[in-house]
């Protein structure tokens, strides 16, 4: 049931983004326009029913920030970006919204081959009226599921499989999204801190190399850290750093 939910929120907000790429919405019993939101009433059941899924469009899109943490590449992508930042110490510079910027970019390419699969084959067909929402629900499911299973270790569906009481299922697709998203989130922290523990090891050499010739000279006033850092982006741009880590992560994703 509770699968049903999630999914019938990320279409419905799908959904809601296409119908307002114009410039001015009807919808029968409620307009919304450049003046505002006009409410018709009417005696017609199936108005009623439009009526009602427009106005909770309206009220879903702030789980979409969530549905995107939660359920796709982008939190791997942040924390590896984060680490770098911290292993090269050059603090807030990238600043925080480029990371988070780059992150949603990266996130959208890799995620294009499930976007376009749930537009294929469940968008497309529900708005031709094709297929039931309940079907449409479960194709999207599907699509986003077989995505994170792929990422997901076993070792952690089974961990919330176990706390939830779930029996072993012999087809991972089976399992409910409340044992899949949060294993998939524990998988992703653990590969992030990965990328990030070998990302620190070049730089951490090049701090005790420095530090060590900062006493071997007596200027154990002088911080290390400052004299490190040009070091530390001189090395990240002669290895071309952006794109070989950028590289790194897509390939990281690859299925």
């Amino acid at each position: 049931m509770q699968k049903k939910k999630l999914w019938i929120i990320l279409i419905l907000a799908i959904l809601f983004l296409n119908l307002f790429s114009s410039e001015t919405y009807a919808a029968p019993g409620i307009s919304i326009s450049d003046n505002g939101i006009t409410i018709q009433s009417t005696d017609d059941p199936q108005e009623i029913s439009n009526s009602i899924k427009l106005l909770l469009l309206l009220t879903v899109l702030t789980l979409l920030p969530s549905i995107l943490i939660m359920m796709t590449s982008f939190t791997r992508i942040v924390i590896v970006f984060s680490f770098l930042r911290n292993s090269m110490g050059t603090q807030q510079i990238p600043p925080n919204q480029v990371i988070i910027g780059l992150a949603l970019f990266l996130t959208f390419f890799i995620m294009t081959p499930v976007f376009a699969d749930i537009n294929q084959n469940a968008l497309e067909p529900f708005s031709r009226n094709e297929i039931t929402l309940e079907e449409a629900i479960d194709r999207t499911s599907y699509a986003v599921k077989d995505f994170m299973l792929d990422f997901t270790r076993e070792k952690d569906l089974a961990l919330f499989a176990g706390i939830a009481r779930i029996e072993p299922a012999g087809n991972l697709m089976d399992l409910p999204l409340t044992v899949v998203v949060p294993a998939f989130m524990i998988s992703e922290l653990n590969t992030a801190f990965r990328i990030g523990f070998m990302l620190y090891i070049p730089f951490l050499v090049i701090d005790m190399v420095v530090a060590s010739t900062l006493m071997a000279m007596g200027m154990m006033m002088l911080p290390p850290s400052m004299i490190s850092m040009p070091f530390k982006i001189l090395l990240f741009l002669l290895v071309d750093g952006w794109n070989l880590l950028t590289e790194t992560i897509i390939k990281s994703f690859a299925r």
